[in-house]
This record gives structure tokens, sequence and C-alpha cells, in this order.
């Protein structure tokens, strides 16, 4: 099974494998479909900058999900909002813990530019990709922190080939990281 981290059969196949990878143990791996910066620009229905404000596990269907809230500070795609709720799968509730390969933990306090993807049948938001979507801002004191994406430990497939890649980390400044956004939204008209 292949993460796109769109569209609404995505999240029923997600949600699928999740409930398998509980029958059969712990998910050991996830396959991940690479996406391309401008794949996850074009991709997501919002792009925000935030921090962390509050986080609680919720269990959906014999799956426990982490609830984080998003305290919004810019937004460079999607309707202007002063938080999001997002949602990534494992978590710990009521003394049980799971974990699911790629899904990334958050931290309360930290601060991030969020690929982000609503599914419209739900009304859910996730993290586009997992950890591709996610570029975690430095508290380095300076207005224009470094934008760090770190690559992705799990199998990669190339959509266009099928065939395996590797993920390659990501560093820049958070003002390259801007005009990426804006360069990408403009490549695929839409803002």
């Amino acid at each position: 099974m292949v993460f796109r981290g769109n569209g609404d059969a995505c999240y029923s196949g997600v949600k699928r494998l999740f409930m398998l990878a509980l029958l059969f143990g712990s998910l050991q791996g996830a396959t991940l479909e690479r996406l391309s910066f401008d794949d996850l620009a074009a991709k997501s229905t919002a792009i925000v900058r935030g921090k962390v404000t509050d986080a609680w596990p919720a269990m959906t269907g014999g799956v426990i999900y982490t609830h984080y809230k998003i305290r919004v500070a810019e937004t460079f795609k999607g309707t202007v909002q002063s938080s999001v709720e997002i949602m990534v799968p494992g978590g710990t509730l009521n003394g049980v813990q799971q974990t699911f390969a790629g899904s990334p933990t958050l931290n309360s306090g930290d601060d991030f530019v969020l690929f982000l993807w609503t599914s419209k049948s739900s009304g859910i938001t996730w993290i586009m990709g997992l950890t591709q979507g996610l570029f975690n801002l430095s508290s380095d004191g300076t207005s224009d922190p470094a934008a760090v994406r770190p690559a992705s430990r799990e199998l990669m497939l190339d959509a266009a080939t099928g065939k395996q890649v590797k993920d390659t980390a990501m560093n820049m400044r958070l003002s390259q990281l801007r005009s990426r956004i804006a360069a990408s939204l403009s490549k695929a008209g839409a803002q």
C-alpha cells in the first residue's frame, strides 16, 4: 500500500492499513510515495506556519490517533485561521501505545511549517506524506530560523516508475522556504 497523503480514498486506505497492522502486530514499515516539493505544495489544501499548543490521544476504530492543536502564525495556502487541529496516527491512551512507521511526534511549543490536507468527506486534517510535509523551525532566536526536514527512513517509491527511491533531507532558512512555496504555488496556479 502506498501513502499518498491526499484524496478521500487515501484516508480509507490509511485507515485500512492501520487496522491490518493492529491485527498482525506492529507496523514494521510503511511504503510512501515520494512527494516532490512541488507535489507537496500543489496537493496540500493548506500550508501554515504554527506552534503546537495542545495534544491529546483518541481512539477511532481501534486505532489511537494523536490530535494536535496548532496556533497558526502564518498562512501560505488555504483559508486564514487562528488555529488548526491535525490528526497523526499513533499515540498512548490508557497505558496502551501504538506507533506507526513514518508518523511524526510533535512536541508542545515546537514551531513548524506544515503542508496539510483536509479530507472533504471526514473533515480530518493530516500532514501530507507524513513526515514529508513537516518542516521543523529551529528556535535559534533569529527572525529567519532554519527550516529542516530530515530524510524519511521509510521505504519510498517513485510515483511515475514505481521504483524504490531514497528521500533526501531539506534544510533552508524560513525566508527560502517561503520563496519556494510561493514559486511552487505560482507554478501550480493555486494560491
